[in-house]
């Protein structure tokens, strides 16, 4: 039984990871700012209160699990707030940097001596960071951040693949949750975290640091 750790879990894409994550007989950790019913009712260990951007935040909670190796750490926790063009607002840009980017790779880091041996890292990112898809413009903040994060992901994978952890950097596709506002043209998420599972299944040394999308295309940059 492997232990994965999965961090915005409260909801939406990480509430269905730890749902498949325990149905497939594998330990869910779900860690988020404030659970919610559909999490509570899963009947898994909930770790609350975690803010990824705080450093005594994030290491209260590695201390919880200096004794107990995470196999698995998905790093999913996000905010997506729209900034166009004609409303540059510069704190929501840098609030998305801190929590998307420089959170995520806080995170990661502090976790890094928890790790079991063969571990595996995710970085949840988008397709909107491939500069040769941008064909719709906006979204700076987003985009922004998540290109940083996804570049901080490569350079886990080559920093990372000597002591034999590989790390994947996964698009979940377009999915129906509240942060899309339940796109009527999305998948659920459901479909999403089965394809995802898969990727992680997948990865390895061989393809450590490559940009997937749930679906199994590799995606350009």
């Amino acid at each position: 039984m492997a232990t994965y750790l999965v961090t915005g879990a409260n909801r939406g894409i990480g509430l269905e990871y730890c749902r498949q994550i325990k149905a497939r007989g594998d330990r869910a950790i779900a860690v988020c700012r404030g659970s919610s019913p559909e999490l509570d009712g899963l009947g898994i260990q909930v770790e609350t209160g975690v803010d990824i951007t705080s450093d005594q935040s994030v290491a209260a909670l590695v201390n919880k699990f200096k004794d107990e190796p995470i196999d698995v750490l998905i790093n999913n926790a996000g905010i997506l707030k729209r900034v166009t063009l004609d409303d540059l607002d510069f704190n929501n840009i840098q609030q998305q940097f801190e929590v998307n980017a420089i959170g995520t790779l806080h995170f990661t880091a502090a976790f890094l001596p928890v790790l079991s041996n063969n571990a595996k890292v995710i970085i949840m990112t988008s397709r909107m960071v491939a500069i040769v898809d941008n064909t719709s413009g906006g979204s700076y903040g987003y985009r922004m951040s998540k290109v940083a994060v996804s570049m901080a992901g490569k350079s886990l994978a080559v920093d990372l693949k000597p002591r034999g952890i590989a790390v994947g950097i996964l698009h979940p596709g377009l999915v129906q949750t509240r942060m899309t506002n339940f796109y009527e043209g999305g998948i659920t998420p459901q479909q999403s975290v089965e394809g995802l599972l898969a990727r992680i299944d997948e990865l390895n040394l061989e393809n450590t640091g490559s940009f997937w999308h749930a679906n199994g295309e590799m995606l350009p940059w």
